[in-house]
């Protein structure tokens, strides 16, 4: 059994949720996201409280779902409330980003800067070699971060390319200079 059918999510102060034709509405100060809600799960608010519990006993797949239900309700009263952000770092001789409008122009060492059109449901922000990605959805933040960091991911000898802030990149060691040999 999970363990987060014990478990309730707090409601904070701003936030409105609605249960209705099986999709979860969360409204706050960021704005709104809507998701539908498995077969097997229900969802109900009592107070400032929300539940998630399991309607059929069986089976290992409305575990799973129940536990997804609860931690996309979760991240949804989060995210329209604080929202979510990812940093990431350039590093490399010559590499630069810029905004130019909706566009993200990354210089990333290739023959041409590589262009990179922001979707509408996230921020960016270019600040140096930082680029903040923030958004009220966890999981198109993650995504719009995971297609930057793709565009050039960080090479394990001198450590060059896109990085989240934090990342430890795993070193390699290069050649070895003066390599003894007869």
């Amino acid at each position: 059994m999970s363990r987060l059918i014990k478990k309730s999510i707090n409601i904070e102060d701003g936030v409105t949720i609605t249960v209705q034709d099986g999709e979860l509405r969360v409204k706050g100060v960021k704005g709104e996201i809507t998701f539908p809600i498995a077969k097997d799960v229900e969802v109900s608010i009592d107070g400032k409280e929300l539940w998630v519990k399991k309607i059929s006993k069986s089976g290992t797949g409305s575990t799973a779902m129940h536990g997804t239900t609860w931690a996309l309700a979760k991240n949804a009263i989060e995210g329209v409330t604080k929202g979510f952000e990812k940093v990431l770092e350039i590093e490399g001789v010559g590499y630069r980003v810029l905004m130019e409008g909706k566009d993200l122009v990354l210089h990333l060492g290739y023959a041409l800067p590589v262009r990179m059109l922001i979707p509408d449901y996230v921020t960016v922000a270019v600040e140096k070699n930082t680029i903040k990605v923030a958004g009220i959805n966890k999981e198109q933040v993650g995504q719009v971060a995971a297609e930057i960091r793709a565009l050039k991911k960080p090479e394990p000898y001198k450590g060059k390319g896109i990085h989240y802030k934090g990342e430890v990149i795993r070193r390699k060691v290069g050649k070895k200079a003066g390599a003894t040999g007869s």
